[in-house]
């Protein structure tokens, strides 16, 4: 069968790719044409766009960008009528993936699937009617999903976690700090890990504070987990003359050897957890006392964190807006490298959210449910 997948982002093409792995074990015969990453080329199949010339974030960057967009909607769009794909399977990213949802049910009559669905139970739930009315089936990875989408009488099935997968196959789980330090030229010191994020604008608006708070730790080394995609000069640039340590193709190593991370957050704020690291989540909001006022208009989850939500309670720190600064991020990391019980009350949070989410697999379920009901979904047409 041929499957039409779209990613727009590093993680969505981490897992994009681990699902394709899956479905071609179970469908001999698959073909695949994407919008994605490198992982995704790896797995076979037409790249129509890379992820990194679609991750824009933010009004402004969308504005600026707007050209770009519209000819990678088109492209998509031209790619889908020229493939004819079984089903398009869709990973996140919503405001592109949403319109692509409707051009495939309105002009070509395709299922659509969703795998990994948008945080619409955070902010603009409107969409909801938009996913029951475009997308046939919704498989999501956060367990309270369920009960969401259950209130706007839309049924999903819980596949499981892909970062429980993706941590439980990290590379080198039995490395030790020495190993880690050795391998990457670094001296064999006590190690705080920074991650950004994945893009530009992030790692503009995040690093140069997540080293001001670091680098007053001086008996520990501070490495960055550098992005895909993301070029060395960039981040030497970002840091304003520091000689600051990146490692690439590394973060979960990195993670596994660090005594406490400072985390964009995101997707990495879960594997944080998944992996053990104690950690603090930041996050930028330009006009941040008054984003934090709308927040409380728009958001509608009391968390931001992946941890917390999962957890639902805090067991991370969040520090957003504008409580993310250089003196509260210190004093965070201070609680994390200094007091053990505070350190071990997140730990057992970690606990607590590994159970929730249950054992690895969440490809391979995935896969087995998408092949499945495309079977029987393309008998009843």
């Amino acid at each position: 069968m041929k499957y039409f997948i779209i990613a727009g982002e590093a993680s969505g093409d981490l897992h994009a790719s681990n699902l394709m792995r899956e479905i071609k074990r179970r469908d001999k015969h698959a073909s695949f044409c994407f919008l994605g990453g490198d992982l995704m080329a790896a797995e076979g199949g037409t790249m129509v766009r890379h992820y990194r010339d679609m991750a824009f974030m933010g009004f402004i960057a969308v504005v600026r960008h707007a050209g770009t967009i519209k000819a990678n909607m088109r492209a998509c769009r031209q790619a889908m009528t020229d493939f004819a794909p079984d089903v398009l399977i869709l990973v996140d990213y919503p405001s592109f993936n949403l319109r692509m949802a409707r051009y495939a049910k309105e002009r070509l009559g395709t299922l659509v699937y969703y795998y990994i669905s948008p945080k619409v139970w955070a902010w603009k739930q409107f969409r909801v009617r938009t996913i029951r009315r475009y997308v046939d089936r919704m498989f999501t990875i956060l367990p309270f999903e369920t009960d969401f989408y259950a209130r706007h009488r839309y049924a999903v099935e819980y596949v499981g976690n892909p970062s429980v997968d993706s941590v439980a196959a990290r590379p080198h789980p039995e490395q030790n700090l020495e190993g880690f330090c050795l391998a990457n030229g670094l001296p064999v010191k006590p190690v705080i890990a920074l991650l950004a994020g994945s893009r530009k604008q992030e790692i503009v608006a995040c690093l140069p504070t997540m080293c001001a708070s670091a680098e007053r730790f001086t008996d520990y080394q501070m490495v960055v987990a550098g992005a895909p995609g993301v070029e060395m000069e960039f981040y030497a640039q970002v840091m304003g003359g520091r000689t600051v340590p990146v490692v690439f193709g590394q973060t979960y190593d990195l993670l596994q050897q660090a005594s406490a991370a400072v985390v964009n957050s995101g997707t990495a704020t879960l594997e944080t957890a998944l992996i053990g690291t104690p950690q603090v989540v930041v996050y930028h909001v330009a006009f941040g006392r008054l984003a934090s006022l709308l927040k409380k208009m728009v958001i509608r989850v009391k968390y931001v964190s992946l941890v917390n939500l999962i957890a639902g309670r805090e067991v991370v720190k969040e520090l957003v807006a504008h409580r993310f600064t250089e003196a509260n991020t210190t004093f965070e990391l201070e609680l994390l490298l200094r007091n053990e019980a505070y350190r071990d009350a997140m730990l057992d949070g970690y606990a607590r959210v590994r159970k929730t989410l249950g054992k690895p697999g969440a490809a391979a379920n995935a896969a087995r449910k998408i092949v499945a009901y495309l079977r029987a979904d393309r008998r009843k047409r």
